[in-house]
This record gives structure tokens, sequence and C-alpha cells, in this order.
């Protein structure tokens, strides 16, 4: 019930940071999306909506089954695939995918230097990583999550402070960046 309930607040409160990280990333028709921390799946129907194919990766079971219900029709067609696995070790094989996106979930990860670096090892040269996350939960500062990323192998990194519409949305973290080409 709890996560039911977590799941619709979520929802809610994150549409529109989950719609707005798919329009930075410029998700095209073409394009394999890998959404990590789907939660309730607003995002991962946004890009699998866009997309030839997204792929949601979340620890939890409870997501993963709310996930598949939003995303339904879309995973009926095969553009939406959902899996057990985390940031961390997603499962998917090297170079695979165009674009990762996550929505506040980062201050979550059990090694933000693994998870970058996994990001970086599933996006195909020249892929892009866009992510949010409540300021507030960030346990380091925005240039200091950037020089993560860069560490991890990405480039063209940009990050900013953005405040998401409604009464109760909070400033959010974001950040887009570029793995690096093979010839960079």
């Amino acid at each position: 019930m709890l996560g039911r309930i977590g799941a619709a607040l979520m929802a809610r409160g994150n549409a529109a940071v989950e719609q707005q990280v798919v329009d930075i990333a410029g998700v095209r028709d073409d394009e394999t999306v890998l959404v990590l921390g789907p939660g309730p799946g607003v995002g991962l129907r946004a890009a699998g909506e866009r997309a030839a194919a997204a792929i949601g990766v979340d620890p939890s079971e409870d997501m993963l089954r709310i996930s598949a219900r939003r995303c339904a029709d879309l995973v009926r067609a095969g553009t939406v695939r959902i899996r057990k696995a985390t940031a961390e070790q997603t499962g998917l094989e090297d170079e695979s995918v165009d674009v990762a996106l996550t929505v506040n979930n980062v201050h979550i990860w059990s090694d933000r230097a693994a998870g970058f670096a996994e990001i970086a090892r599933v996006l195909r040269p020249g892929g892009r990583i866009v992510l949010s996350v409540h300021q507030k939960f960030l346990p380091v500062t925005r240039h200091q999550l950037a020089s993560e990323v860069e560490t991890a192998g990405f480039t063209d990194v940009q990050s900013w402070t953005w405040d998401p519409p409604g009464v109760l949305a909070t400033r959010a973290v974001q950040l887009r960046a570029v793995k690096k080409a093979v010839n960079a």
C-alpha cells in the first residue's frame, strides 16, 4: 500500500521533471533509451512514446509493476522493456543505448561512480545522459556532480538548477553530458 501511495505521489510530483528531461535529451524515434529508476513509469512512458525502444531499470519490484501498468500498451507493442537491475549493474550490453535518463534517484545509488561508469559502458559513443535530482537530497554540489560525470568519461557536461512548477516542487539540479566519441 505504501509503495502505491508513494508511486502516485511521485507520478504526480515528478511529471513535469520527467517530461522536461525527455525533452532536454531530444529523444528521437530511431534511438534506444535507458531510464534508470523509472519509479511509477511517467518518464519511461514519455521516452517510450518517442524512442524506438525504452528500457526501464529499477531495483524495486513494486515500481517495476507500477511502471509496467502505466506503460502496458507500449510493453505489449515491444517498445518498452522493464527489468530488475540497478544503475551500477544494468545487465545491458556494451554500447547498446543512445540516451540514459534518470530523475530523482542518483542520490540513492549505492555507488555514484559505479553508476556513471555503467552508464558510460552501455551508451554508444556520442550518447547522452540527462539527469535531474532534488537539490536538497544531492550529497554533493552540482559542480562536484559534473566532475563525477566527467571522470566517468563524459564531455560537454552542462549543469544548472531548475525550479519545477508546482506548490510542493523543490529546486532540482540537472545535468546533460555526452559520452566521449571513440576518437575524442
